[in-house]
């Protein structure tokens, strides 16, 4: 991903490019999470907020599409402590 992003064109567009940017998991996952919002309500409107953070809501904040580097670190199951009965 690169560092420096356009923010010109409408909220729609720069979250198309977001999409294209990212090129991997995030970027499917983005697509796939936006399309679920759209189809759920139709209306939604998205914005583009906060630095470049993808945006949707409708008579409020709905969902914010945040986009990091990494996943965290999966605990390892065995150093877990043991769950009580």
């Amino acid at each position: 991903m690169k560092k420096s992003r356009s923010q010109h064109g409408s909220p729609s567009e720069l979250i198309d490019a977001r999409i294209k940017e990212l090129g991997d998991w995030r970027g499917r996952t983005l697509s796939r999470l936006r399309a679920l919002i759209k189809q759920a309500d139709p209306e939604v409107a998205e914005e583009w907020k906060w630095r470049g953070v993808p945006v949707w809501s409708h008579d409020g904040l709905i969902c914010t599409g945040e986009t990091y580097k990494v996943l965290p670190a999966s605990p390892n199951p065995r150093a877990m402590p043991a769950k009580s009965q």
